[in-house]
């Protein structure tokens, strides 16, 4: 769209693992935008038969169309073509540039990470709330956020026999999904009276993490009064995505795919999961929870930390395996902390100890951090 009216071809292929059903909507609206510039001749789709791959019938459909915007050939098909041997096309003598005293890309991170580290202003206070909702974009929340109320299921073995499925709108299509624990059958919208409620922020599954996480078990015993819930943020646990494979762990999976995406709206995912947990914490505020104590573990517990910095109503702040600093994992070399957990720029205005010492003022309490070489990531997977 951006090249319109200038001559564009799309090239796919039938059996590719990518569905063509995409490439053919995408020519459908092209095809209208060049319609209305006057230049429906400019845009073309050519889908060959094989699987993924830049293969000859692709190739040639690029020669053709390309011949004839230009005029510079009439040639419509591939010559035979000599393959040049690997050794031939070497840019250094054995084909690698380690053997030349080379330096690893990985160095220049450490570099760059200490340069920042001795610039880095001590924000705290407004200055470090600001510079959090700057770059975790973070957009206006409207009043309350609306839920609604998910099937009930049958007892799943959490520390109260009884609970309420709710699917919280954070945005429009999006859905935070949050467990509330009741002590008896209950079938509506979460009791009003309790002021102070638990928010567990799960790693990768709140339902698994309220059978199975000590530190849920720990919590609720040690907040028989409060009214307690758990929740997955976007992508995490019940609101996982199945497209482009449900593991959290797989290479180019949909946790991948989903933050690269963000980061080209530049709306980094963890900012998305940090603005679904503070309209999670608008939503428990409805029904009177002014004094919440906020818990996360893993992926949960950094969201957990900016918006305990960002919300007056959490009290309490218990983060179990949090990053100690994005610092460690810039000077890790193959850190474990997925893409979704990353910041862009942050190390230019803050890091995550500076986050850590401000909540000390809600009784922050760190349970095993993590440092770069944990983060839930296989080794297959850091780097």
């Amino acid at each position: 769209a951006a090249l319109a009216p200038k001559p564009v071809i799309i090239l796919a292929k039938e059996k590719d693992y990518f569905d063509i059903r995409g490439s053919i909507e995408a020519f459908e609206r092209l095809k209208r935008l060049y319609g209305l510039l006057g230049a429906e001749q400019n845009i073309a789709m050519s889908a060959g038969p094989t699987y993924h791959g830049y293969t000859q019938e692709n190739r040639e459909a690029m020669y053709r169309w390309f011949n004839r915007h230009t005029g510079i050939s009439d040639a419509t098909s591939e010559p035979k073509l000599t393959l040049e041997k690997d050794e031939d096309l070497w840019a250094t003598p054995r084909g690698q540039v380690a053997g030349l005293n080379s330096r690893t890309m990985f160095s220049f991170t450490v570099e760059k990470s200490r340069a920042l580290a001795r610039r880095r202003p001590a924000l705290q206070g407004e200055a470090l709330a600001r510079a959090v909702t700057e770059l975790l974009r973070l957009p206006a929340r409207p009043a309350a956020p609306d839920a609604r109320i998910l099937r009930r299921i049958a007892p799943r073995g959490y520390p109260q026999r009884e609970f309420v499925t709710y699917a919280v709108e954070t945005e429009p299509g999006i859905q935070a999904i949050v467990y509330r624990l009741c002590d008896a059958q209950h079938f509506s919208r979460p009791p009003v009276g309790q002021k102070r409620a638990v928010l567990y922020v799960s790693h990768q599954s709140a339902d698994a993490e309220l059978r199975e996480e000590p530190l849920v078990r720990s919590l609720f015993e040690a907040e028989q009064g409060a009214a307690f819930f758990a929740c997955d943020l976007r992508g995490i646990g019940e609101s996982r995505p199945n497209t482009c494979g449900t593991s959290p762990s797989a290479p180019y999976g949909a946790d991948f795919f989903y933050a690269a995406h963000a980061l080209m709206l530049d709306r980094p995912y963890l900012g998305q999961r940090t603005h679904d947990l503070l309209a999670v914490l608008d939503w428990l505020k409805l029904y009177g929870h002014d004094e919440v104590h906020l818990a996360g573990k893993g992926w949960g517990a950094i969201p957990a930390a900016f918006a305990a910095l960002l919300a007056p109503q959490v009290a309490q702040v218990t983060l179990k395996n949090a990053l100690v600093s994005y610092t460690a994992a810039a000077e890790t070399e193959y850190h474990g902390w997925p893409l979704t957990m990353m910041l862009p720029g942050v190390l230019e205005h803050f890091d995550l100890p500076d986050c850590y010492r401000a909540l000390q003022s809600k009784k922050l309490r760190q349970i095993e951090p993590w440092d770069g070489s944990d983060g839930g990531l296989p080794p297959r997977l850091r780097g």
